[in-house]
């Protein structure tokens, strides 16, 4: 069974991620043991969200298991972490939270309600309800770039415009391969916190048409105040493990900032007057309890007793 999920910690009082590569993860009691060159080091995995497991790392089923056991996203992603290829389940056995935001992005009228909260998000002042969505995207381009302006002057890095080939990596310049590894920690960290908390990554709002396009949307309400400062703060060193140094810097400014607090709290704002109190806070302990059976009437009847359940 897995372990109580009211026991846990919550996902806004973890660490943000661990990354591991060249290296063997095995399970240690209640934890898992990584065994690389340096030796051996043991993670308390119920604090950390998500694991990042990058080339030549070998993990065992049960360490697996222990990660699904305590909520840890387990994600299988390049060198640097710069792409995620894979990634494990979430932390929650409820669909409460999934159905609902299916609902909204598949309502027309809803589905601008909550493109028009993400753009709000963005922005300090108060937007006017009369701007289209053109204009809202038009206002979004003239901040990233004046952020990029901006940052390229505070911290002394030429820049000419983002430009990036994901076919030819180390063609990029530096702060622009900066920039896409620090973009990379934050849509793993995204995706990390979508998921445990019961949402679709696919389902986005702003984003359409990919399997990480809400993944897209939460990450750009963070994008300008922690991967930006970080990437040109890492560029300004120069190229050298550039990436690695992105990385640290992005781990240290999660945790700083308690970031998957700020995460989970922004999501539930999101969906504050879609979802009512009692639906915000949802366990499902048990995956392989039946689930309800849906009527086209009223609300779902319980299959707990029914001779009907799917189960066998």
């Amino acid at each position: 069974m897995p372990a109580d999920l009211h026991l846990l910690p919550k996902l806004r009082d973890r660490l943000s991620y661990v990354y591991i590569e060249h290296a063997v993860v095995e399970r240690e009691e209640s934890a898992i043991a990584v065994y690389d060159d340096d030796g051996f080091t043991q993670i308390p995995i119920a604090s950390i969200a998500l694991l990042m497991l990058g080339p030549g790392t070998k993990i065992s089923h049960a360490a697996i298991d222990i990660l699904a056991r305590n909520n840890c996203l387990a994600a299988w992603v390049g060198e640097g972490a710069v792409r995620m290829y894979a990634f494990g389940t979430g932390g929650t056995h409820s669909a409460v939270r999934l159905m609902r935001q299916a609902e909204l992005v598949s309502d027309p009228p809803a589905r601008l309600r909550v493109v028009r909260k993400l753009y709000g998000m963005r922005f300090p002042e108060a937007l006017s309800d009369d701007l289209s969505i053109e204009q809202l995207r038009g206002k979004e381009g003239l901040r990233v770039r004046s952020a990029y302006k901006e940052a390229a002057e505070k911290y002394g890095v030429e820049w000419s415009g983002r430009n990036y080939d994901r076919n030819a990596w180390q063609g990029s310049d530096p702060v622009n391969r900066a920039l896409s590894a620090a973009n990379a920690c934050l849509y793993g960290v995204c995706h990390t916190a979508i998921l445990s908390m019961g949402f679709s990554p696919a389902l986005g709002f702003i984003h359409t048409g990919k399997q990480l396009s809400f993944v897209y949307d939460v990450a750009d309400l963070y994008k300008l105040d922690i991967a930006v400062p970080a990437a040109f703060s890492a560029a300004k060193e120069g190229a050298d493990q550039i990436d690695r140094r992105v990385r640290l810097a992005m781990r240290d400014r999660f945790r700083e900032s308690r970031f998957l607090s700020q995460v989970s709290l922004d999501l539930m704002s999101l969906f504050a007057d879609d979802l009512p109190d009692e639906e915000l806070e949802v366990y499902d302990d048990d995956p392989a309890l039946p689930a309800d059976l849906w009527g086209p009437e009223d609300d779902c009847n319980s299959s707990s007793n029914s001779e009907t359940s799917t189960e066998g």
